[in-house]
């Protein structure tokens, strides 16, 4: 048999480490950034110059280019690694043949702004992919530490098994550890949900909550993702499984979350547009505080966390004072 290709669609940290990951095992590996700039960078040095500099990219396995359709066509399985605002301008030019065949994974950890779905809901819809050849990537992992090659978890979760063993065999390594699911819809919706919550613990620590207080945040956090994937996606599921608990966990406490970082920012009084301009880098957990909210209109799902980043996000409410008012509905 032959032995499959793949294609990462991405140029930031976690597309950098799931090349790294994969070239442990794949032969080969078309890798698509969107800057010329950085391609040439990578032809030339074997090194992301924006993200993770200090990876070894494999430069035998793994062939870079800016040629997105010819990136997709060349590869049995496609990982899709932009972030979640910048999905649909991506794939803007590509058409549903273009797919046709291609297992498709989302690395991506938030919800596709103008259409209000989750990345397989909407690769599903405009790409007409069938569920079965779609799955996703979840942690609970860091980019940062997979670049450090420290021993990280990751889950990969399809309708169709068959499809996520496959991948899971291939990004395991030395350092990657895999599990196979087969709940695309909990697992994602919660990774899109952890950002949401992470960005409420930066809040509570940038308005001087302690550690005492997080504990309870995040507690009542993992309660709101289990009422919200329930009403989304009602199957039997362990919400204390790694693809959920401990993706929430690692993103709401370590050093490298992003979405903490910027929660930290906001509390501490930073708008949000200075934060994310200092911050150089994209908080998933923004957009699906919003998109979260909206979907949730239909659900009717109780979600206090969620409603109070809300407010302070978009509507401009005082982070002390939400967090205060939050303190009140906490368990």
């Amino acid at each position: 048999m032959m032995k499959p290709t793949f294609s990462v669609i991405g140029g930031g940290s976690w597309a950098t480490a799931i090349v790294k990951i994969l070239s442990n095992n794949v032969e080969t590996i078309h890798w698509w950034v969107r800057s010329a700039e950085t391609a040439d960078f990578l032809w030339k040095y074997g090194h992301n110059p924006n993200y993770l500099s200090d990876v070894n990219i494999n430069q035998e396995r793994v062939r870079v280019t800016t040629d997105l359709k010819a990136a997709i066509r060349e590869s049995d399985a496609v990982i899709l690694a932009v972030p979640s605002a910048f999905l649909k301008p991506t794939l803007s030019a590509i058409t549903p043949e273009d797919f046709e065949g291609k297992i498709v994974f989302s690395a991506i950890k938030g919800i596709v702004p103008d259409e209000l779905l989750i990345v397989g809901d909407f690769l599903q819809s405009t790409y007409t992919i069938p569920v079965a050849n779609i799955g996703v990537i979840t942690g609970p992992c860091h980019a940062e530490e997979v670049a450090m090659e420290r021993l990280s978890y990751l889950t990969i979760a399809c309708q169709d098994t068959t499809n996520a063993d496959m991948l899971a065999q291939h990004m395991n390594c030395r350092y990657i550890k895999t599990t196979v699911s087969d709940d695309i819809y909990g697992t994602e919706y919660s990774a899109v949900l952890k950002n949401v919550f992470a960005i409420a613990g930066g809040i509570a620590h940038g308005v001087g909550y302690g550690d005492n207080y997080l504990a309870v945040l995040i507690s009542n956090a993992i309660q709101e993702i289990k009422r919200f994937v329930d009403a989304v996606h009602p199957i039997n599921r362990d919400i204390n499984d790694s693809a959920y608990l401990g993706d929430l966990l690692v993103t709401a406490y370590s050093s490298f979350s992003r979405n903490r970082l910027f929660g930290t920012m906001v509390g501490k009084g930073y708008s949000v547009k200075v934060a994310q301009l200092e911050m150089n880098m994209i908080a998933e957990g923004y957009y699906a505080t919003k998109c979260i909210y909206e979907l949730n209109r239909k659900y009717g799902v109780h979600m206090p966390i969620t409603d109070a980043v809300h407010r302070i996000l978009y509507e401009k409410v005082s982070p002390r004072m939400e967090m205060k008012l939050l303190s009140d509905q906490l368990k």
